[in-house]
């Protein structure tokens, strides 16, 4: 916690939604919001929200929640960039009221305005790519980000007092593009649920991936190495869970279908108490990522004791020194080796290595010490004290 000394900090955290169909950061930016909130920061955090939702909600997690209804819903290009007219009025409102603006995200107005506002009220913007600047990420809807990119975007991050990265690997897709801004590289936090009974032996084994149906996760690989295997592997099955986007959940069942899969189920969203029961039934997960900044799925999987394999796309190199997974390279046929590798394992040693997993999530990814790595970062922008050691200006 900080020193009763400390002057307290005003932080306005910005994203353009909050929806479960935003992916990770829908989770991880109220959670961070609320750590900070327990460091003695106060903290509001401003969201454009779905059409029909409250235009504000009361929080108690300790800040202040706003969402600003989208009011062009019907129009399909303002829709895609999430214009919100009442937004950015409130953008510019609550800037002047606090000491520090954090954007989350990037290619939507809302992030165009936050660092407006930050720029008017002449206070510290700080900017979380969250992975939107890779290869993998730029490569879609390539057309649009590159004009907002050479119109605005660059602009917008080129102003930015710190950029924030939750990987090393962030950090040098951020250099990759040239912007020499500070950056912190600070990693997400995870809640560890609480632990479970061990896997019923009599009920069938799968191998989950849990996330959003995007090309960029590489599920159609996965589904490739699962039916390379799926003969050999008696008792398990694959099921791949998640909202599609782009129409993805589609193209995941065609190809299922194409190459005779018999054990593999596409299935759509689950939230809540029945997302983390098929955490902790699951005897594996698979993240077979194209490109990922932190890929929060892996560490939830991990947090309930769960043996994760993903892609070296994703930054859980840890997953080997942590002895509790398997990163590989990028290849289907490489990814069903594993799969059978870590299906031929007993479930007492897959056990073992979910947990060292969930003991790693614990020691390395509590929000307590997120929350007081960005403080100093907040600290340190706002009333200048030594820069924090996790930001580098490299």
């Amino acid at each position: 916690m900080r020193g009763p000394e400390a002057k307290p900090v005003r932080v306005l955290e910005t994203i353009a939604g909050l929806s479960p169909h935003h992916g990770g950061p829908s989770y991880s930016v109220p959670r961070l919001s609320a750590a900070l909130a327990e460091e003695g920061f106060e903290v509001s955090l401003l969201a454009v929200a779905d059409a029909g939702a409250a235009a504000s909600q009361a929080m108690e997690q300790g800040y202040r929640e706003i969402r600003r209804p989208w009011n062009f819903a019907n129009i399909p290009g303002l829709r895609a960039l999430r214009w919100s007219s009442g937004f950015r009025r409130s953008v510019h409102q609550l800037a002047r009221a606090h000491d520090v603006l954090h954007d989350h995200g990037l290619w939507l107005m809302p992030n165009l305005w936050a660092a407006h506002a930050a720029r008017v009220a002449g206070i510290p913007f700080v900017v979380s790519p969250r992975g939107m600047l890779s290869g993998a990420a730029l490569s879609f809807s390539a057309a649009r980000k590159r004009l907002m990119w050479y119109g605005a975007q660059r602009a917008c991050l080129t102003q930015a007092a710190c950029l924030h990265a939750t990987s090393a690997a962030e950090y040098v897709e951020i250099r990759r593009l040239g912007l020499r801004n500070p950056v912190a590289i600070i990693a997400n936090g995870i809640d560890l649920p609480r632990e479970m009974a061990a896997h019923d032996e009599t009920k069938e084994h799968y191998v989950l991936s849990l996330g959003r149906l995007h090309p960029k996760k590489g599920l159609d690989r996965l589904i490739r190495a699962w039916s390379s295997i799926e003969a050999e592997v008696s008792g398990w099955r694959l099921r791949v869970v998640g909202p599609s986007e782009q129409g993805y959940g589609d193209e995941l069942t065609r190809l299922t279908a194409e190459l005779g899969c018999s054990k593999v189920s596409i299935e759509g969203e689950v939230t809540g108490p029945r997302k983390w029961q098929l955490y902790r039934d699951a005897g594996l997960f698979a993240l077979p990522t194209r490109n990922e900044n932190f890929g929060l799925s892996v560490a939830e999987a991990l947090s309930c004791g769960v043996p994760v394999i993903a892609t070296r796309n994703a930054p859980w190199q840890g997953l080997v020194s942590e002895a509790c997974g398997w990163w590989i390279d990028d290849d289907w046929q490489e990814l069903a080796h594993t799969l059978t590798t870590a299906i031929s394992l007993s479930d007492d040693e897959r056990r073992s290595m979910g947990r060292r997993g969930r003991e790693w999530m614990a020691r390395a990814f509590s929000w307590p010490a997120i929350a007081q790595s960005m403080a100093e970062v907040y600290d340190w922008l706002a009333q200048g004290p030594e820069r924090p050691d996790c930001v580098r200006i490299d």
